[in-house]
């Protein structure tokens, strides 16, 4: 099974989308460099690595709005050990890759693509896979 690994949220205030999250469900927010996109990584619960933790809780982030980008909508991106055949797999059965994959610095080559319903999610190999 490919697992969902992370959820995404775009944002047109870094702080105001910051602030809510951390006030509202007490989230931690770390903004990352501008190398990153200017992106926000949202931790909302302890890894599974950690014993006593509750196993299935993913953490997420959220990304600036650009007027350029395509389905610009809350998503999740999957763990995958082969982005390239994973994308071959997408676009056979009907769903549409959005553009080539591309690394993000210390956590692995990324895409995003449409579902056979029209839902944009994303796809991630991680570092080592």
């Amino acid at each position: 099974m490919n697992p969902v690994v992370h959820f995404e949220f775009p944002y047109k205030d870094g702080d105001r989308i910051s602030t809510f999250y951390k006030t509202v469900f007490g989230w931690e927010l770390t903004p990352l460099e501008k190398e990153f996109g200017s992106y926000i990584l949202a931790t909302t619960a302890e890894t599974d690595a950690k014993p006593g933790t509750p196993a299935g809780t993913i953490n997420g982030g959220f990304f600036p709005i650009k007027p350029d980008w395509p389905g610009q909508y809350p998503s999740v991106v999957i763990g995958v050990g082969d982005i390239e055949e994973s994308m071959r797999t997408i676009n056979q059965h009907g769903g549409e890759v959005l553009g080539e994959p591309y690394n993000i610095p210390n956590f692995g080559l990324y895409v995003a693509f449409y579902d056979t319903e029209g839902n944009r999610n994303s796809i991630i190999q991680p570092i080592g896979k």
